[in-house]
């Protein structure tokens, strides 16, 4: 358990706009920024983040919270997963209290696989380092590679030792559980039970998240038998998933948004060996097409991308269908082909850095030009072949909606496969139809103004436990009232109270006083109110910033949405439109008491509704009189409240 005082430095520390700019592009507007969401799929901007207070709100997704909580929700963090990354970005030394092996058996599922990962990277590396096989066999196969110590440490590169169980019995050993290491799929299980390494005998390529944690690796094997399979890659876990990790991505971040522009390459070598040339915009798809989730992710920093493949065209032709999506997501895409017998690898080792960029400057081509390129005349004459060709090229200019762009290209592609333009065009305005229907149909029910999303999320809890319209519409009214209590005490309940009538007191105390005797309904404003009572039971008057950063989850999502806007007033406003907004601040009392009042009233008109209705519903005459006469007095109440407000607030 991550000490309090240690919380306090990681939280005094954290920039959360230098933080979430490291996933999300992020542009200034007014005191806040904004950026596209990295959580939905949106083409306007409706991310936004306050540095004044230290918080994130996604209007699409309806995430918010801390910067804590966006690496929670962006990489599935824990709570004290994302404490300790904060720490090693800002160089703060994380104190814990004493871990004991129970304590070890206790850790979630995720934390475990992210442990036992750590641990096995640091094993295949010292053993690189500090054992005679691992230098004779791994670190000399790196050299004559052309990688120098500090690639090596950068990227954390090993060796599995040549032997049965070396990995496994160490980590047994280090009390590691045997779940965890055969779900990472470091190790596999005999029939007789008894674990064996996965790895033995290859060099061994850490795979790292966005966020630089460990979570897979891919093995090579260094021997010529043809028997054994070249790589060996980690299984899909819960930490890892092949489709939506970039090997090289987190080391490549921070150039990719300064170069506006990104490498793609095929292996790991290739993103080792150009960014030891200090071309840093490299990431690889370790062989596989570019998944949706990998597109989402370049895209956050970049929508210029650049393909580098080695010589094999008919490769590269059949991975370019994959590439149509790159142009749905309004990507501007380059493909670099390098001379025969090279690779990315290859090259920038023979050429340098310098001479590999003006290459990649003057060779490349866009997508469709380049496939246009790699038709042979041959394939036209055979009908099949000829029609394949036709829908892979229809299909690819169909992805981009720009007019001008498929007034060219299928110009260009009838032209080069002599086929009629004019059927081609129809061809690729089906394809865009039957996109857009698609789309449509799918998009539809997710529409919903950000103003009435709570309104609708409050009314769908409301209707699956069977109330009427009518209640339901009061349970959001009352719920509404209990959220504003919240907001206010958020916003001024560290302000002092200086009215003539009341003895001074700070405004956070006063409130709680207040409603005392009112049960909040709302289950995490209940849980708040709870916990700001306590508080201040102990004399503190908890600011946002506590709240904001508190581990319940539910309570985080209630007290950004209430601090969070999505629109600001602009300082002339009011020079400009000649409308006067209210401003709640120049009467607090009148907002503070008009806030406790009219939840009271909330309450009591609940009240009355559940008396009204047990009185049609008792038959005795009796009973009936003890109900109308409490009745009677919550009418009183009711009334005084009313006037209360009308002659005090109001006026």
């Amino acid at each position: 358990m991550i000490l309090k005082s240690t919380v306090d430095r990681i939280m005094e520390a954290t920039d959360i706009v230098e933080v979430i700019g490291e996933f999300v592009q992020l542009k200034k507007r007014g005191a806040n920024y904004v950026g596209l969401s990295p959580f939905a799929n949106e083409r306007t901007p409706s991310f936004t983040v306050s540095p004044a207070k230290g918080i994130f709100k996604d209007f699409s997704s309806g995430k918010g919270g801390s910067a804590v909580t966006f690496l929670m929700e962006l990489e599935k963090f824990t709570y004290p997963e994302a404490l300790k990354w904060l720490a090693k970005k800002y160089g703060i030394e994380v104190e814990e209290t004493v871990e004991t092996v129970e304590d070890k058996e206790q850790q979630n599922r995720r934390e475990s696989l992210m442990r036992v990962t750590k641990f096995a990277a640091d094993f295949f590396h010292k053993t690189l380092l500090e054992t005679d096989e691992g230098k004779s066999i791994g670190l000399s196969y790196f050299k004559e590679r052309g990688f120098n110590n500090e690639t090596i440490a950068k990227f954390q590169l090993g060796y599995s030792p040549d032997q049965w169980e070396a990995f496994s019995s160490e980590a047994l050993k280090q009390a590691y559980q045997e779940e965890f290491l055969v779900e990472s799929g470091l190790s596999i299980k005999r029939d007789n039970g008894a674990l064996y390494d996965r790895y033995r005998g290859r060099v061994m390529f850490p795979i790292f998240s966005a966020t630089g944690q460990i979570v897979g690796f891919g093995g090579r094997t260094l021997k010529s038998d043809k028997n054994v399979a070249k790589y060996v890659n980690s299984p899909e876990s819960e930490i890892y998933s092949k489709s939506k990790v970039l090997y090289g991505f987190h080391l490549a971040i921070k150039s990719i948004r300064e170069k506006d522009n990104c490498y793609l390459v095929e292996g790991y070598a290739d993103v080792l060996s150009v960014h030891q040339s200090g071309i840093h915009n490299v990431v690889a798809s370790s062989g596989t097409s570019l998944t949706e989730q990998q597109v989402k992710l370049l895209g956050r920093q970049t929508k210029n991308l650049t393909i580098l493949y080695d010589g094999d065209a008919a490769g590269i032709k059949a991975a370019i269908r994959g590439f149509s999506l790159l142009y749905k997501e309004k990507f501007i895409v380059r493909i670099v082909t390098f001379p025969e017998g090279h690779d990315p690898d290859s090259y920038v080792r023979n050429v340098g850095s310098a001479a590999f960029e003006n290459y990649i400057q003057k060779s490349s081509k866009g997508i469709i030009d380049f496939y246009l390129s790699t038709i042979e005349n041959e394939d036209l004459k055979d009908p099949v072949k000829k029609i394949k060709i036709a829908d892979d090229l229809a299909e690819i200019i169909s992805n981009n909606l720009e007019p001008e762009f498929r007034s060219a290209y299928t110009k260009q592609a009838a032209e080069r496969l002599k086929i009629d333009e004019g059927n081609f065009i129809r061809s690729v305005n089906r394809l865009i139809s039957t996109k857009l229907k698609k789309e449509s149909t799918q998009n539809r029910p997710a529409i919903i103004d950000s103003s009435t999303e709570e309104i609708a999320q409050d009314n769908i809890g409301a209707d699956s436990i069977g109330l009427s319209e009518e209640e339901s519409h009061l349970l959001y009214a009352e719920q509404s009232q209990e959220k504003e209590i919240i907001r206010l005490l958020l916003l001024y309940g560290n302000k002092m109270i200086s009215w003539d009538d009341i003895a001074d007191t700070y405004i956070g105390p006063f409130m709680i006083a207040e409603l005392n005797d009112v049960e909040f309904e709302h289950p995490a404003s209940k849980a708040f109110v709870e916990i700001y009572s306590k508080e201040v039971e102990n004399g503190v008057l908890p600011e946002e910033q506590h709240f904001i950063h508190y581990p319940d989850k539910e309570i985080v999502d209630l007290v950004v949405t209430l601090l969070a806007t999505k629109y600001t007033l602009s300082e002339n406003w009011y020079e400009m439109h000649k409308i006067l907004v209210p401003d709640e601040q120049a009467n607090m009392k009148a907002t503070i008491l008009g806030a406790i009042f009219h939840l009271k009233k909330q309450k009591v008109g609940k009240m009355l509704e559940n008396l009204r209705s047990e009185l049609q519903n008792t038959p005795g005459e009796a009973d009936q009189e003890i109900l109308l006469n409490q009745y009677m007095r919550m009418k009183k109440v009711e009334k005084t409240i009313s006037d209360y407000l009308g002659s005090v607030i109001l006026k």
